[in-house]
């Protein structure tokens, strides 16, 4: 495996911001720093013809990815996987920035550590605002988005997320089912997600459809949705007979505490996710397939075009859906669900 700049950064004792300019811009970097740079990559047998693209170019060799979360799940490992496996190949590093918190967030864009050290900018899955696509713009380097329903970008690739969750809506409602419920867990008001638009989506399928009552509940932070989802089961007057869950990973711990509980899944009540994650097959879980690795990898050739100056085919690309029908979806018991005691 070729050294990449983070091992040459490591052996160096330097962030990989200074390997960059120690390459591209030598004249911001000390003598004595840049000698142990080019001694270090030197001993990694760093790519020559790589460090010669940089020096020829300008080049930082670098891409940023700014995720809107201050943790790594299913969705976002898929993406770096996919940013990954193409850019990694074209000799460049991927820059993670976890926009975690209404502070991380402010502190980004008032800081704005991507100039001048990356040639691109990806943002994934999150509500990134006009404004702050305009402080971007400042880079002067391509922006890209993956998962974003914005056309200020230079380019981007997501899904249809309305029409994603309108397939589950459309399948409960062909099942008999006319009482749903939509569960989430609530996004503080500066750091919502592309997928805002499956909670509209709900809304918008459940209106179109004559005779069918949805509500949608979102669960705080802090609160357990699937100790929520009991009590919508258990403890209401007008229990739903099916689930949706804005991701497969809130289904599924559901999915076994009911069955801790001797409740039937799909035959006491119906239950659903989106994404068909790792474990949704496992799970037999209903849910709506999308596919983040071949997303981001689309991401990648748009991004490395973008840097190269190469024309792309189709600068905003919409991947579709599919419908995945599993074990956890029937139609709705006639007599309903029985409440039961229910402990923790």
């Amino acid at each position: 495996m070729k050294a990449s700049i983070d091992d040459v950064a490591k052996r160096a004792g330097v962030s990989t911001a200074t390997v960059s300019r120690a390459f591209s811009r030598p004249d911001m970097v000390s003598e004595k720093t840049r000698t142990r740079v080019m001694e270090a990559a030197e001993q990694l047998d760093f790519s020559v013809s790589r460090t010669a693209g940089i020096l020829k170019s300008g080049r930082s060799y670098r891409v940023a990815l700014l995720v809107g979360s201050g943790k790594i799940e299913w969705f976002t490992a898929r993406i770096i996987e996919g940013l990954n496996e193409i850019l990694r190949e074209a000799g460049y590093d991927l820059v993670i920035y976890p926009i975690g918190d209404t502070d991380a967030r402010k502190s980004f864009f008032s800081d704005l550590p991507v100039r001048g050290n990356v040639d691109a900018v990806v943002v994934s899955s999150f509500a990134i605002s006009h404004p702050e696509i305009e402080r971007l713009t400042t880079t002067r380097v391509p922006l890209i988005g993956l998962n974003i329903t914005s056309d200020d970008f230079d380019a981007s690739v997501r899904i249809d997320d309305r029409a994603g969750i309108k397939l589950i809506v459309r399948h409960l409602a062909a099942l008999g089912h006319r009482n749903i419920l939509y569960m989430y867990e609530q996004f503080t008001s500066t750091l919502g997600f592309s997928s805002f638009n499956r909670i509209y989506g709900f809304t918008d399928a459940v209106n179109e459809i004559e005779g069918l009552r949805g509500r949608t509940v979102a669960v705080s932070p802090g609160d357990s949705i699937v100790n929520v989802a009991m009590s919508e089961l258990f403890a209401s007057d007008d229990p739903p007979t099916a689930i949706c869950f804005h991701q497969d990973s809130q289904a599924i711990p559901l999915l076994f505490k009911l069955r801790r509980y001797g409740v039937s899944v799909p035959d006491d009540v119906s239950i659903t996710g989106y994404d068909n994650s790792t474990f949704a097959e496992d799970a037999g879980l209903t849910t709506v397939r999308q596919k983040p690795y071949d997303m981001a990898v689309e991401a990648a050739r748009k991004t490395l075009a973008l840097i190269e100056g190469r024309p792309i085919k189709v600068d905003h690309e919409i991947f579709p859906v599919q419908l995945i029908v599993r074990d956890s979806t029937s139609g709705p018991r006639p007599a309903g669900l029985s409440k039961i005691g229910v402990c923790d």
